[in-house]
């Protein structure tokens, strides 16, 4: 209490502060307590910084929602949508030296503040385009707008409409459409999660060292668990508003409800995906501004003015060297300098530390691909909404990580587990959690059948180019486009692309309650000589797939968890097993490799390897592939889970190698060298004791923003 006295003392009292007996600063001290409780600080700090926290993983993990949302209303496909989502790292790597560098320099709150507010920009330029595009146009038959025209899908009588969809679709393209606003939006996206990259640089770096620097050190370790506890509560929120947004349709307020003839179960549908980042966006304004009246510095503790510790700066710039001349400090710089190559290459010298480094650069290429993806993934194989994915993303997934994230901590501190024991804890873990993953290769779903793409107009699996099977003897007078992408369910359980293709002669009814009659492709599969009916929108998943769906969340909440227990203990051995004056080098190292050679490319590359998947591409309304509208369930599970388990695989053979060094390391013909390095690079007997550290947990700021996203 007394120390906490001091320090909101000195904060409130003046840059000059006269010698006091101690029993007037006691007095004063007691007098000012009421002040002191609700100004300043370094709690202040820590709940401002948790409130950062917060702000940035939930406008994280709401982009990770909204992959498919945006997928489908610019019209891009899904090695597009993997660009736009790497950007952030492409931010984060353009400036976090200069932030690294000169921020410790300078005033540390307000360069955070400053961070915020980009942050909150880069959000407000995503859903920008929303505003500036026009209104979302699906693909639709022309009867559900108008009841009192009948019009014939079938369209065998042209003048019946005075436009075809072909004819439509020639005109706007003859006429220079392909400048019609929205038609390249998505760059504004991607330049504004690249601003909320550059927005959150300063965050980690800066507000773990700020703690850090004037934190009573045996509180320091409490503060930063703190921050790190709210930063994995961030997501859950993140997708459950991405959930909610989901729900309501893109263009809410704006047009009547009551004539989309779309449902949140169908493709095509989008959500109000611009919402959440306007929520977002106030969220890290509010956010930054205590930061603005923060100070540059705090008073530090007593407790670290008598210890031989010292805050980060102070061991970079010493009083002794401020009294040296310019000439000697400019020698030490080039000294400094000159270390820079001989701890590269020490560093690179280090087996265990570069085979760490590869195992989690592929491991982290795997994690990010997959969750990435995983909405998309949900959504497709099983026939879920966008809504109801990332609630169970939101709501199981994530706890299940932040639950393994803290175990794997618990174990390591309650069994006193050394840097051998850390590596198996972490190669067990990865181990199992790949093997579980494997495991849902068997609870996938198969493709719903769609006339002319999976099964052909006579019931039998499709062989043949889907453009070419398309079209049958049953629609053949029929004028289609085979282009168009308006779905509907026939009475036999069989979805067809278009009303046209399913040869429909009539239809009654408006926007979502359009009936087709006479349909003369559906009733091919079981009575040919009777015409059916079908009703708009696609026809549901098998009645085995709502079971599969079930086991595969079960199976996946254990993998999350099973994966995320070997984050802690993965970063106790990149820690240990390094010479301790090259540890912030070589963790910079590999954040830097983490981001450059994961965090970028992975989620470009997965994208890509679905696209291929892809049965029914959409076509834009002036020209050219839009969308997918259907993917091919078995090869999309055989190229998500397999390029998973393969890049998994590849990490887990890494992870072997560097526990094959650690044992040969401690063999007992090389006793006396594994004591030398033991004591060195990874001493861990002599520091059992204080395992759990500030260091420890700064570190692990990593593993909350990526492996919270499963």
């Amino acid at each position: 209490m007394e120390i906490s006295s001091k320090e909101n003392t000195h904060f409130f009292s003046n840059n000059t502060i006269l010698p006091v007996d101690r029993s007037s600063f006691k007095s004063e001290s007691s007098a000012s307590k009421e002040k002191q409780s609700c100004c300043g600080g370094i709690k202040i700090f820590l709940g401002a910084l948790s409130f950062v926290y917060f702000a940035k993983a939930l406008s994280g993990s709401y982009l990770k929602s909204t992959i498919t949302q945006i997928e489908r209303r610019f019209d891009i496909p899904s090695s597009l949508v993997g660009v736009i989502d790497g950007s952030f790292e492409i931010g984060n790597l353009l400036i976090i030296i200069l932030v690294s560098y000169f921020g410790a320099k300078l005033h540390r709150p307000r360069i955070i503040g400053a961070g915020c507010l980009i942050m909150s920009v880069g959000t407000f330029l995503i859903a920008m385009p929303h505003f500036f595009m026009g209104r979302y146009r699906y693909e639709k038959f022309p009867s559900t707008i108008n009841s009192t025209v009948s019009i014939s899908p079938c369209l065998q009588d042209k003048s019946q409409t005075p436009l075809s969809a072909l004819e439509k679709s020639q005109a706007k393209i003859n006429t220079g459409c392909e400048k019609e606003p929205g038609s390249s939006m998505w760059i504004y996206v991607l330049l504004g999660n690249l601003l909320r990259g550059i927005g959150e640089t300063p965050i980690q770096p800066l507000g773990i060292t700020y703690i850090d620097d004037y934190a009573i050190e045996e509180n320091a370790a409490l503060y930063i668990g703190c921050v790190q506890t709210v930063a994995i509560i961030g997501p859950i929120f993140g997708f459950l508003l991405g959930s909610l947004c989901a729900k309501l349709y893109v263009d809410i307020g704006f047009v009547d409800l009551d004539s989309i003839t779309i449902t949140h179960k169908d493709v095509q549908w989008v959500g109000a995906w611009w919402l959440g980042y306007l929520i977002a966006g106030v969220i890290s304004v509010l956010a930054g501004i205590p930061f603005w009246f923060l100070p540059r510095h705090l008073p530090k503790p007593e407790s670290r003015k008598d210890s031989s510790t010292s805050s980060e700066q102070s061991k970079f710039i010493t009083e002794d060297n401020k009294d040296q001349p310019k000439s000697y400090q400019h020698q030490v710089k080039i000294a400094e300098m000159a270390k820079f190559l001989p701890s590269l290459k020490n560093l690179f010298g280090n087996p265990v530390y570069i085979l760490y480094l590869c195992a989690s650069i592929v491991q982290f290429n795997s994690l990010i691909g997959m969750v990435t993806y995983k909405p998309k993934y949900i959504e497709q194989q099983y026939g879920q909404t966008s809504s109801k994915t990332n609630f169970v993303i939101g709501l199981i997934n994530i706890p299940a990580v932040a639950f393994g994230i803290f175990s794997g901590g618990l174990i390591m501190k309650k069994f006193r587990i050394n840097v051998s024991g850390a590596a198996k804890l972490s190669l067990g873990s990865s181990f199992f959690g790949y093997l579980l993953l494997f495991s849902l290769f068997a609870m996938g779903c198969e493709n719903s059948d769609v006339a002319g793409l999976t099964v052909s107009y006579h019931g039998t699996k499709s062989t043949t180019d889907y453009e070419q099977a398309l079209f049958s003897e049953c629609n053949s007078g029929c004028t289609c486009s085979k282009n168009d992408w308006d779905p509907i369910c026939g009475e036999n359980g069989v979805t067809y692309i278009s009303a046209c293709l399913a040869g429909c002669q009539a239809s009654n009814g408006t926007g979502k309650n359009t009936v087709f009659f006479n349909c003369s492709c559906v009733g091919t599969l079981e009575s040919p000589s009777q015409s059916s009916s079908a009703v708009v929108g696609p026809c549901q998943k098998g009645n085995e797939c709502p079971k599969m769906f079930l086991y595969f969340l079960v199976i996946s909440v254990i993998t999350s968890y099973t994966l995320s227990v070997g984050g802690t203990p993965g970063y106790i051995l990149l820690l240990r097993c390094i010479k301790p004056h090259l540890k912030s080098f070589a963790l910079g190292i590999y954040t830097l490799a983490i981001r450059v050679l994961a965090g970028i490319p992975a989620p470009v590359y997965f994208g890509a390897a679905i696209d291929t998947t892809c049965l029914k591409w959409g076509s834009k309304r002036c020209g050219g592939r839009g969308a997918c509208r259907l993917y091919d369930s078995s090869a999309l599970r055989y190229v998500y889970l397999g390029l998973t388990l393969v890049l998994g695989m590849v990490s887990i053979f890494f992870s072997v190698a560097v526990l094959w060094v650690l044992w040969k390391r401690s063999s007992p013909q090389d006793e006396t060298l594994s004591a030398n390095w033991e004591r060195g690079t990874c001493g861990t007997e002599s520091r059992k004791d204080n395992f759990v550290n500030s260091d420890h947990l700064i570190q692990t700021t990593y593993w909350p923003e990526k492996e919270t996203r499963l």
